[in-house]
């Protein structure tokens, strides 16, 4: 390394605790890496942020970098230090699209490895709450050929700005057993067909697709994403009653009582004398306890589906929001089943791009304009499923009741025996 070892004493305390530290990476960058500029631009890097330790101030901002054709996928960072810090003033980074499902082979990863260490700084992350993988320290005159060199070999930007962002699918029924969906075709679908709006931003803000196969949510997806795709299933639960006497012959009835059976959120679940389980099926709302307990007893049902949630997302106008459910049930075992999955999230994002305000969320519109008018607006009609609570008011009215009630009934005719709308 060609320059001077910069000092970082107040960094060098984030190595002490017990967990790894990424100022240790940054550090082998720095001193092990056979290039020359990835050791440079490492030293810098980490002799600005002391800096900011020290100051108790950041001295990154903002600006213009993309890559022909594309606005969006790419933050700028420049450097208001660089005179100090010359070799990292600027510092991009580029938001890649990860395989569905985050499906990677070895010789995938080094490829993008090598190309990184070729035009970059060698620091990569996988994949944090925005899903994509973030190559992190480039300058402007390098990142069109780095764009341009994964691009040939299949990979491309994901969003950033005004967009629809990266998607994110769990790993699902390529090795889950409680996977309800074929979580990786939704995405491929999805992302393909809103590939223009991942990389030209146009939109009131950022529009987020996420796919978990079951009710654990391993996406985080009711939490954190606009247009939330949950498996599910609408028939009972399947029950092996010998490996339930198994779990229980092992653990102790009263170890399964206290851990499974008063554990259900509905009571949906009781431990008959002959050590086998009884499940109410018609209290119980997938919370997927029972079945993450006894992974060998419990599967979900045989009539899978999903279920379609809208307007999650993380603090920002009006504070922290979980998804509402706009479809209750849908199957996803047809061609025709997942083109209208498709068609149902255009008209969404049409609804949302032509109602919602600068910097508004989907959720946050549904908010101000409430569901009834959002349901109205997207073609869909009011289901009890939607309901997050009781309303509060005990005055309501029943002139449309008996109306009201038919609708209901004709729906559950339609959907046959069974459903559970």
């Amino acid at each position: 390394m060609a320059n001077e070892k910069h000092g970082t004493p107040m960094l060098d305390e984030l190595e002490t605790g017990p967990w790894p530290s990424f100022i240790s990476g940054i550090k082998r960058l720095r001193d092990q890496h056979p290039e020359e500029r990835i050791n440079d631009m490492s030293n810098s890097l980490l002799g600005q942020l002391e800096h900011s330790y020290e100051t108790r101030k950041g001295y990154w901002k903002g600006g213009t970098v993309s890559v022909l054709g594309y606005g969006g996928g790419i933050i700028p960072r420049f450097s208001e230090v660089s005179k100090a810090f010359p070799e990292s003033k600027e510092f991009h980074t580029l938001r890649v699209q990860p395989p569905a499902g985050n499906h990677y082979t070895t010789a995938m990863l080094r490829q993008l490895a090598d190309s990184w260490e070729k035009y970059g700084s060698g620091l990569v992350t996988f994949h944090g709450q925005t899903g994509n993988i973030m190559f992190i320290g480039t300058d402007t005159k390098n990142t069109q050929p780095f764009f341009d060199e994964i691009n040939e070999y299949g990979w491309d930007l994901g969003g950033a700005g005004p967009c629809v962002r990266t998607a994110m699918s769990c790993v699902g029924a390529a090795r889950c057993e409680m996977s309800c969906t074929n979580e990786q075709k939704a995405h491929r679908l999805l992302v393909n067909r809103f590939v223009d709006d991942v990389h030209r931003p146009a939109l009131p803000y950022k529009f987020k697709f996420k796919v978990s196969g079951c009710a654990n949510d391993c996406q985080n997806a009711i939490e954190r994403s606009d247009f939330a795709i949950l498996g599910t299933w609408r028939d009972d639960m399947k029950v092996d009653q010998a490996e339930v006497q198994n779990y229980v012959k092992d653990k102790g009835r009263q170890y399964y009582i206290d851990n499974v059976v008063t554990r259900c959120p509905t009571q949906a679940l009781a431990l008959n004398d002959d050590d086998t389980l009884k499940v109410d099926n018609r209290a119980c709302v997938r919370c997927m306890h029972c079945l993450n307990v006894m992974p060998k007893a419990l599967h979900p049902g045989d009539d899978k589906g999903v279920t379609i949630l809208i307007g999650g997302k993380r603090t920002l106008k009006i504070g922290d929001l979980m998804g509402t459910v706009v479809v209750p049930f849908k199957k996803l075992d047809t061609e025709e089943d997942y083109a209208s999955l498709v068609e149902l999230a255009e008209t969404i994002i049409e609804f949302w791009a032509e109602n919602g305000l600068e910097h508004e969320r989907c959720g946050e519109m549904i908010e101000r304009i409430g569901l009834a008018n959002f349901l109205d607006g997207i073609g869909i009609e009011a289901d009890p499923n939607m309901l997050s609570h009781p309303r509060q008011s005990s005055y309501i009215r029943l002139d449309e009741w008996d109306a009201a009630a038919e609708a209901w009934y004709a729906r559950l005719a339609e959907a046959g025996p069974g459903a559970d709308l």
